[in-house]
């Protein structure tokens, strides 16, 4: 039979295992409890164990501790089959987790040892596979059998908060025993072995404010009616300890912050008991006057309060509560005056806002306190009356007649005079004057209604200080006279078919008026003395403010007449009644055959009817022939068409010459005929165009000989520019390429200049000049040229 043995410190125990051609004995070193690894024993002899033919291994778990700090490898136990006979020809084979980092066995002996640290947190068991194999061969044996090596816990692990810190909160004034949080640690060891997991809770600090529940780790309150206001936070240290908390156990901490809560559990306390504050009478109403604070211990909305005045105020003042300081904000609410009252004695209670149930035996969650206002006077405008006066006025008030009266006082004790005066912005025509001193406003220009109506003045009262200045106001109303005539409505442009009937009307007609009568306005039409017996046309008053124009006859021609003109007397019903004459204009038009006026106006005649219709095509013809060739004639002309003025010396105001080269100064003559640029005023003999033939006629006698033209320097200025205009027109006369119609000529004649005649040096080559320009010689270098032109010849550089 084979034998496979297990050897522990504490135990021995003895596996059997029957195979045919021998068995398998293991002896494993390992801590584990005897209750685990049992000896199993056959209950037959020898003979019994030969019959079972079943080949099989048994194994059990080999157990290693964690954490093994030796610096031999840990043996974890031995391989042995009844094959080996000790010859080494069997080989052992480990195989699986670990066999090759972690686990080794000896091929020969089948010792198994682990070679590295192991720890049970990371890895609780490994599963590995032994085999003998024949070691020339390396054929099996035996079959291959699985066996499980399993870590051994050990207290390595302390418990751990993965939650913490924490932090909790707890209202104040608490009962014992209330709870606040629960805190939990972990533990990674083995919570199926010994106690290396079992935890329990204890407060390291913390106390007696606050106690923990050693199994649950629920925190709660050690002592009742704690005060926020004294103290609204506390740090807790908790300590969770492995191995119920027996010494060797290990322990960790977490801290616990808890926050007192704050409950509506003080009342608000004004600092002091009486206020005395100063305003001035003139602060505008909507003012703020005081701020009072009631202290309140509390926060947020338990802190919140309501203000309300309780004597001596309720109308003239109310208060508000600011909500950001949580302070009473007095505010006006009417003006105050110093002259009827000068002080106020207010009480104000401030409450708390939301006051809870629980804590109302406390006591009174309001306070009280005197606030006194006093007023301090000022120097006060003046005040009116009345403060708007409504006046009226008939628009034909003579200028001066008194309208009514303004009042004002000053409302100080002094009661200074007051002088009145019109504000002229709203009187910018001046309409209106006010006596300073009576405040009796009156016309200063004519009124008329239609213009304005009502007039609205600002009245200034002022008092000695300039700088105080009361305003009133006065509405003017002007009252209407009957003082404009009526006139016609609109501009009415009637129209009168030819073949309109007698007794048809042609136009309906209507008045306005800028007056306005109370009782509304009233029309009466008709047509003057004068043409009321006319055979055309007839007016008929419809009594409703309309009138209608009738005609007398029919027959209209617009050959005969084209435009009727008709007076029309027009009287209102005002007293005295006003009229005026109005003229309607009718034109006699072509209607169709339902009165819709085709053509007004007069009549175009037309052709005789023996002229045919293929005649006035002939005709049209011709016309447009002769124009065409009217055109043709003026376009042939226009492009042989050459300039006017043809004379070189004419060239020089007409034409721009433009070039780049600067070229050598007058004694250049080589870029351009210097001749061309001679003075106008040097005297001219006309000569007779060489393009031209001499003796073509003018229109005009113009003096042939040179002896009879005029030299222009010895003219009068306005003869020069007479004189110089016909030499030019004489020019254009004669000019055969001119149009045949009036054309515009332009000139820039400049007159005979100054006293001093031309500064050019132009007309230098052609002219002899008394200047003597000997100077330039001592003006250095750079007038070199200058002088050798117009010097003596005698250069100082030379």
């Amino acid at each position: 039979s084979n034998i496979l043995v297990n050897i522990g410190p504490h135990s021995v125990w003895v596996l059997l295992g029957m195979y045919s051609l021998g068995c398998w004995g293991l002896i494993s070193a390992s801590g584990a409890s005897g209750t685990q690894n049992q000896a199993q024993h056959t209950a037959g002899g020898p003979r019994e164990l030969l019959r079972r033919h079943k080949r099989s291994w048994v194994w059990n778990q080999f157990f290693v501790l964690e954490e093994y700090t030796g610096e031999e490898p840990l043996y974890v136990g031995k391989l042995h089959s009844d094959v080996d006979k000790g010859d080494g020809k069997v080989k052992y084979v480990l195989s699986g987790e670990g066999s090759t980092s972690i686990f080794t066995i000896d091929e020969n002996t089948g010792d198994i040892h682990a070679t590295k640290r192991l720890d049970r947190e990371e890895q609780a068991y490994y599963t590995l596979q032994a085999q003998a194999v024949d070691r020339l061969t390396n054929i099996p044996v035996e079959p291959r059998s699985e066996f499980v090596v399993k870590v051994q816990d050990i207290n390595d692990n302390e418990p751990k908060f993965l939650d913490g810190p924490y932090m909790a909160g707890v209202p104040e004034m608490s009962a014992l025993g209330t709870t606040v949080v629960q805190v939990a640690a972990t533990d990674a060891d083995d919570p199926t072995y010994g106690n290396s997991a079992r935890v329990v809770y204890s407060i390291i600090s913390g106390q007696p404010y606050f106690s923990v529940d050693p199994k649950t780790g629920v925190i709660r309150t050690a002592l009742p009616n704690m005060d926020r206001e004294v103290k609204d936070q506390y740090v807790l240290v908790i300590q969770a300890k492995d191995m119920v908390g027996q010494m060797g156990g290990l322990s960790g901490t977490t801290s616990v912050t808890v926050t007192l809560t704050d409950v509506n559990d003080n009342p608000p306390r004004f600092s002091r008991k009486n206020y005395q504050y100063m305003v001035l009478e003139s602060l505008p109403v909507a003012s703020v006057v005081a701020r009072v604070k009631a202290l309140d211990n509390d926060i947020g909305p338990n802190a919140e309060m309501e203000y309300r005045i309780m004597e001596d105020g309720p109308g003239v003042f109310n208060i508000t509560t600011d909500e950001d300081t949580q302070e009473g904000v007095i505010i006006l609410q009417k003006p105050l005056d110093f002259e009827t009252k000068n002080s106020f004695n207010l009480r104000i209670e401030a409450t708390n806002r939301n006051i809870d149930p629980a804590f109302v035996h406390l006591g009174s969650f309001s306070d009280t306190t005197s606030v006194k206002v006093t007023v301090e006077d000022v120097n006060e405008p003046p005040v009116f009356s009345t403060q708007l006066s409504k006046m009226v006025v008939s628009e034909d008030a003579r200028v001066g007649i008194s309208i009514g009266r303004v009042s004002a006082h000053d409302p100080d004790s002094s009661n200074s005079a007051i002088r009145y005066s019109i504000d002229r912005n709203t009187d910018l025509e001046r309409f209106f004057n006010v006596d300073a001193l009576s405040g009796v406003i009156s016309t200063a220009k004519p009124l008329d209604r239609e213009v304005n109506s009502v007039h609205n003045l600002t009245i200034l009262a002022m008092e000695n200080d300039p700088t105080q200045v009361g305003k009133g106001f006065a509405v003017i109303t002007v009252l209407d006279i009957n003082d404009n005539p009526p006139v016609f409505a609109i501009e009415y442009e009637t129209l009168l078919c030819e073949n309109a009937a007698p007794g048809q009307v042609i136009q309906t007609i209507s008045a306005v008026d800028k007056d306005e009568p109370p009782s509304g306005h009233r029309f009466y039409f008709a047509l003057p003395p004068s043409v009321a017996g006319n055979s055309n046309f007839t007016l008929r008053d419809n009594k409703d403010n309309t009138a209608s124009i009738v005609t007398k006859r029919g027959g209209f021609r617009r050959r005969e007449q084209v435009l009727y003109r008709l007076p029309v007397l027009i009287v209102d019903s005002g007293s005295p009644a006003l009229s005026s004459t109005n003229t309607l204009s009718v034109s006699v038009c072509d209607c169709d055959s339902d009165g819709v006026a085709q053509s007004c106006g007069a009549v175009a005649y037309t052709l005789p009817a023996g002229l045919s219709t293929g005649a006035l095509v002939a005709i049209l013809g011709c016309i447009i022939t002769l124009l065409v060739m009217v055109l043709l004639i003026v376009s042939m002309r226009r492009r042989k068409k050459e300039p006017l003025i043809l004379e070189e010396e004419r060239d020089v105001r007409e034409n721009i010459v433009r070039y780049d080269d600067e070229g050598g100064g007058e004694e250049d003559t080589e870029a351009f005929d210097m001749v061309a640029l001679r003075n106008l005023n040097v005297i001219r003999d006309p000569k007779v165009r060489r393009d031209v033939t001499p003796d073509t006629p003018t229109f005009f006698p113009y003096p042939r000989s040179s002896s009879s033209l005029p030299v222009y320097k010895t003219l009068p200025a306005n003869v020069v520019f007479r004189e110089f205009i016909w030499d030019r027109l004489k020019d254009a006369d004669v000019d055969p390429s001119a149009p045949p119609y009036d054309s515009l000529q332009t000139y820039a004649f400049e007159g005979n200049g100054s006293v001093a005649e031309s500064l050019s040096s132009l007309e230098s080559l052609s002219t002899d000049s008394e200047q003597n320009y000997d100077y330039l010689s001592n003006w250095g270098p750079r007038f070199k040229k200058l002088a050798d032109l117009y010097g003596d010849g005698k250069s100082v550089f030379s």
